[in-house]
Formats: C-alpha cells, structure tokens, sequence
C-alpha cells in the first residue's frame, strides 16, 4: 500500500489496485512522508472506503481539522447505529455527524450553547436514534473529557434520521415537526393518548415518518383506491373522519392533497393505534 496523498500527519488516500480511493487515517501515520512512500500498515487505525467522490473530498477536507480522537467516536458509533437500527445509513453521515459534533464541542468550550427546538418530538418519535446520540454523548464525556448537552442527542438523531431517509438535515426537521402536527391531531379528535411501547404505535410512526416524506418530496401513492377507502371508511367511520381532519390539514397547510390510497393506510393505521 502506498500513500497516494497526504491530507495531514494522521491522514492519507491511497488506491487500491481497481483505482478505488480509501481514506487511512492513523496517528502520525503520514509524518516526514510523501506521495509513493509506503505506508506503514502497523500505525493504520481506521480505513473508510466511500463510494461517492465528492463525500469522498468532503471527507479528507474536513479530517485536515478534526481531532483523530472524535472521527474515531463518530466513526465507531456510525457502525454501531448501523447494528442497532439495521439499516443502511447514507455515507455522507460520516461528513455530516462529524462536522457538526466537531462544531459543538467547539461551541461548548466557548460557552456557547443552542437549544433543539425538537427535543421532546425527537425523544419521542426517535427513540432509537436519540438512544444512539445519548450513547455518542457517553463516548464523548468519557474519551474528550467533555459533557455536551442532551439537545445534542436530539441533533445526532436527526443526522441519523437523515441518514436513514437520505434526506437533507433541515428537511428531516420538518418532517418531524409535521409528525408531531398529525399526533396532536389525533390524539385530540380521540381525546387519548398512545402506548408509546406497542408494536401498533411503531407501525403507525413508521408510516407517519414516510408519509411526511412524500409531503415534502410532493410524492403520492397511486389515486384508484376508492372504492376500498369508502368500504374501510364505512367500517371505522370514527378512524375515517379523523384521517378527513389531517387531510384538511396536509391541505390547507402544506398544499399537499392526499390520494384515496394514502387515507385508506392512514385510517387502517389509526384504527389500530387507537385500538390497541
């Protein structure tokens, strides 16, 4: 193996032999070394082979300023998010996640703190991930000696949301406040709250989630559902006149007009929810 490029004393790119790029990084794994050196392949810590160029570039431009210690966290708990969830995450997440915890510890030492807007939505639809992020935090306090703030589990759970829908960061933000829009809706016209602990509930989050997706995507499912929604609306009429509620809604406040396809699953999914 042989450095194609040096970006910084812990970090170079070399090819492999079908002229795919991978990112080594190493402490001073590059030090007094130059492009054609051998690399010393005792000192490689950490090897990311990414299939897109430009996340590529990105990359090695953001590993020339962040401490080695906090691409291992990052990189570490990207693999175990990838475990945990199983699911596959968007590379540019090893980009996104570690340049924005790079940006709040920086923040942090100076004082500087910012609340997430979202963080009681985000505790509440995203379990898992704002899990993930409360763990990131734990590696953080313990390996850097600093405790961010639990509004940062929030953020690291929306770049893994993101990642998970491959999205844009501030898209993923008001999907989940468009989710929370619909809960309140429904729980009003039901006058009840959730089992935030049943499969139902998960069900119902999980289509939520997509839905919100296709609002701001200006997606839809396919319209030659008709006569099925109107026999499931006949049915569960108090299910069916709570879904005509969030239709307004989508309407009237994102423009986006929901298909008969799409009230039948949201009906079916509140009957149940509720249900259960």
């Amino acid at each position: 193996m042989k450095i194609a490029k040096v970006i910084n004393n812990n970090v170079i790119s070399v090819y492999q032999a079908d002229g795919t790029e991978l990112v080594v990084m190493g402490r001073g794994l590059a030090f007094k070394k130059k492009p054609g050196d051998a690399v010393d392949e005792r000192n490689i810590q950490k090897v990311f082979a990414l299939k897109n160029q430009q996340t590529t570039d990105n990359f090695k431009m953001l590993l020339r300023e962040v401490p080695i210690e906090l691409v291992v966290i990052v990189e570490e708990m990207i693999e175990y998010a990838k475990q945990t969830l199983s699911r596959k995450l968007n590379e540019n997440l090893y980009v996104s996640l570690t340049d924005h915890i790079n940006f709040a510890i920086e923040r942090q030492r100076e004082g500087i703190e910012i609340k997430n807007a979202l963080l009681w939505e985000v505790k509440q639809l995203y379990k898992d991930e704002f899990g993930i992020g409360m763990k990131m935090l734990e590696q953080i306090r313990e390996k850097i000696q600093l405790q961010l703030p639990e509004d940062e589990a929030a953020f690291i759970a929306i770049h893994i949301v993101n990642a998970e829908m491959n999205e844009e960061v501030s898209t993923t933000m008001n999907i989940t406040k468009f989710m929370q829009q619909i809960i309140n809706i429904v729980k009003y016209h039901f006058k009840t709250e959730f089992d935030e602990e049943s499969l139902s509930y998960f069900r119902f989050i999980t289509h939520l989630k997509f839905f919100a997706q296709r609002v701001f995507n200006g997606a839809h499912y396919e319209n030659n559902y008709d006569h099925l929604y109107e026999a499931i609306r006949d049915k569960h009429p108090d299910a069916a006149r709570c879904t005509e509620k969030i239709r307004s809604f989508v309407s009237k406040e994102y423009n986006h007009e929901l298909t008969s396809e799409e009230m039948l699953y949201l009906t079916v999914h509140l009957k149940r929810v509720v249900n259960r």
